[in-house]
């Protein structure tokens, strides 16, 4: 009983259920754990030990950035990756000590429900069940004896939840946040925001008219971080009953948000909707920190933040500013400045944002795609990503609604800035000085200023839908969506080279006939390159009239116009391309709204473009060659993933390069390693027993290289293999690795 009012002190008095935890894990082959509980408390329990087991240093670094401690632990002067992006410490920590209001986001949760309160408790009281067990001498080595392991409590998750809902809005802006301020407290500092996000993703939902057996099949292909919290890890989660579930969740998450179940399978992939606003404050010219609206002064209001440091050292202190609309940001580098005149502020949708759990119990549970349309539309609770699935009946879905401000064209319009149509392709700038151009509110809206489902883009087929991170516009091609709130992403214009190899490969496949699981994990690791299928024919061509370029002429006729681990001379492509693709006036036969998938075209290869073009690809090979590869290197051996003093050859491209299976990688001593791209893929259809699942994690279960599931399935996907995921109670029993773990408390 004492373990149980304690367990209730640590959640801030949420309620625990008086019998206690259970929960039961089996893990099979690859360490994936199928977690078994009574109750939603249970699954909570047994995800967070079982996690623990696979990335105990991770989430406990996790928890110490959400909670404003990384210059206290890992110092002031160092950084890290915050979201997509490089961040020092005090600027993260300031950051998350001011826009994560906990009281606030307590008391919402106090109205959440009993089954994702259930989830949270239990998750906490996992996670410092496991850190008991391992006792201070059991912790990896990465982590052990650092004073940011610890245990945990609602805070923690309630923090790491909202970092999760922000990380495709607010997250990206927070050096902005941190180091606003006036003009005469102003540092030199060259602040900007990303121009995109980093964030990626191939869906495919294919309806019984396209599939051979006449079910639906999900190919789902995430592109994530392969580090961090945002990794991916597979799970199992069942509560006799009320749940069956299986497929990924980024840490801290209680239960699989992208995966499949008895009935459905879906993927995500990251919106081209904003789910911010940024908004021109018009200053007081007598007063910086108040702001006029509607022809009234208004004043700011400041937080002062006190970022502890390591002992010996003074806490450093930072003021934060605020409208009405949210924080002041400054970042010049992009526009957004702090003048005597004018400043600028962020409003973002997904603040606190706690239906997203919600939103995905009900796709977790869901029998068929229209349970899963309705789950999105009620919560508004999906946060920055389309929902692509399909159901063993055959129905397809995409469904691009998410929480986003409610702001139409006209608005956009009538409200803008002389800055806003060069800001355009990144953020909806609006004018801050008039109320009329804030959010508007609608009825039904589970939050004030939200636009309704019925406003956003939902496809509902029984042949197929697809989606690369473009717009809602070219779903399907037979049916381009008619123009909607330029918020959702841009209409009728010219495509990513991703998302028109998609479509192309698509289209190609049908052609030759209905689609199979065989068929479709084919084309997610075909690595073919639609920018070399456009351009390397003219590329060689003009190559030819340089001797000079004639070893690259060599290498490029010898490349299969792949990206396979052994396709020799992909790397002096990459090399040409990533310079090639930027370079203007690229195509001659432009963009057309009757052909989208197969415009723009025909490089340009004469005039002053034909000298940039030998320029770069004379630049390509020195580069190559300074790199120490040949000209005709195996991409295998350039690109690599280093586990266990192996270097594993990793397949996979860049999407400027118009390949599907996006592997990004950073230059190392001896080529490139991955750090963003393909991560959980999974093929998934179904038979009259249930989901028949095909998958692969690109970087493993485990960060831990003690781990036995630290590398084994990125050699597996080095080599294009596939894991048949069990999914039955046999199915299970026969896979099982080692005994069944007990958990109780």
């Amino acid at each position: 009983m004492r373990e149980l009012l304690l367990i209730a002190a640590l959640l801030g008095g949420t309620a625990v259920d008086a019998k206690g935890f259970r929960a039961e894990v089996v893990r099979t082959a690859h360490g994936i754990p199928h977690i078994t509980a009574p109750n939603f408390g249970g699954l909570g329990y047994g995800v967070a030990f079982a996690y623990g087991q696979d990335n105990l240093c991770l989430l406990a670094e996790e928890f110490a950035t959400v909670a404003g401690e990384r210059s206290l632990h890992f110092g002031p002067a160092n950084s890290a990756t915050l979201g997509f992006q490089n961040v020092d410490n005090v600027s993260s920590d300031v950051f998350f000590s001011a826009a994560l209001d906990v009281p606030a986001l307590k008391a919402q949760w106090r109205r959440a429900g009993p089954r994702e309160r259930a989830l949270f408790s239990g998750f906490a009281a996992g996670w410092n069940r496991l850190l008991r067990d391992l006792g201070t001498q059991g912790v990896p080595k990465d982590c052990r004896g650092k004073a940011w392991v610890r245990p945990i409590t609602l805070d923690d998750l309630l923090r790491l939840n909202e970092k999760q809902m922000l990380l495709a809005g607010s997250l990206a802006f927070a050096p902005a946040i941190a180091n606003a301020a006036p003009p005469a407290a102003q540092v030199a500092l060259a602040i900007d925001v990303p121009t995109e996000l980093g964030l990626g993703s191939n869906g495919w939902a294919f309806g019984a008219e396209s599939t051979a057996n006449g079910r639906g099949l999900v190919v789902g292909n995430p592109h994530f971080p392969w580090f961090g919290s945002a990794r991916f890890w597979q799970m199992h989660a069942i509560i006799p009953g009320k749940l069956d579930v299986m497929g990924v969740g980024i840490g801290g998450t209680p239960f699989p948000t992208l995966g499949f179940n008895k009935d459905v399978a879906w993927t995500h992939t990251v919106t081209a909707a904003r789910h911010f606003t940024i908004h021109a404050l018009a200053l007081d010219p007598a007063d910086p920190t108040t702001y006029i609206i509607d022809g009234k002064p208004e004043k700011m209001t400041k937080q002062t933040i006190s970022v502890p440091v390591p002992a010996g050292a003074q806490p450093i202190t930072r003021t934060v500013y605020a409208s009405r609309f949210g924080p002041v940001v400054m970042a010049p580098a992009a526009g957004l400045g702090w003048s005597k005149a004018t400043a600028y502020a962020l409003k973002e949708a997904n603040r606190g944002n706690q239906r997203g759990l919600t939103a995905w119990l009900g796709i977790a549970t869901a029998r068929n795609t229209g349970e899963i349309r309705q789950a999105v539309e009620t919560t508004l609770g999906i946060p920055w990503v389309n929902t692509i699935a399909a159901d063993r009946d055959g129905n397809a879905l995409l469904a691009d609604v998410t929480a986003v401000p409610n702001v139409t064209t006209e608005q956009i319009v009538a409200c803008a800035v002389p800055l806003s149509p060069r800001v355009a392709a990144r953020f909806v700038l609006l004018d801050g000085s008039k109320s009329s151009c804030d959010w508007t509110l609608a009825k039904g809206t589970p939050v004030a200023g939200l636009m309704p489902a019925g406003d956003q883009a939902v496809f509902a087929r029984r042949d197929w839908v697809a989606n690369s991170n473009d717009s809602y516009w070219l779903t399907n091609p037979k049916a381009p969506a008619r123009p909607l709130s330029p918020i959702l992403g841009t209409a009728e214009s010219v495509r990513t080279l991703r998302t028109r190899s998609g479509l192309l490969e698509i289209e190609r496949n049908l052609a030759a006939g209905k689609i199979t699981p065989e068929t479709a994990k084919t084309m997610a690791f075909a690595n073919k390159s639609l920018a070399a299928e456009l351009a390397l024919p003219a590329l060689i061509t003009l190559a030819e009239t340089d001797p000079a370029l004639a070893p690259a002429v060599a290498a490029l006729k010898g490349w299969d116009q792949r990206f396979d681990t052994g396709s020799r001379g992909a790397f002096l492509f990459h090399s040409i391309w990533m310079k090639a693709q930027n370079l203007s006036g690229l195509w001659t036969t432009p963009f057309s709204l009757a052909d989208p998938v197969n415009t723009p075209n025909t490089l340009v290869t004469s005039g002053e473009q034909a000298g940039k073009l030998k320029a770069i690809i004379a630049g390509a090979m020195a580069d190559v060659t300074k790199a120490g590869f040949a000209l005709d290197a195996p991409w295998g051996e350039v690109q690599w993933a280093p586990r266990g003093g192996e270097k594993i050859a990793i397949h996979g491209g860049e999407g400027d390069h118009g390949v599907l299976n996006v592997q990004r990688s950073m230059a190392v001593p001896g080529g490139l390693n991955p750090v963003h791209g393909s991560s959980y893929i999974q093929v998934v259809t179904f038979d009259d027993a249930g989901p028949v699942a095909d998958a692969v994690l690109s970087y493993s279960q485990s960060t831990d290289p003690e781990s036995p599931w630290f590398g084994d399935q990125t050699q597996q996907y080095s080599n294009k293999e596939w894991n048949r995921l069990p999914f039955s109670k046999a199915e299970i029993e026969s896979a099982r690795i080692g005994n069944t773990l007990k958990l109780r408390e």
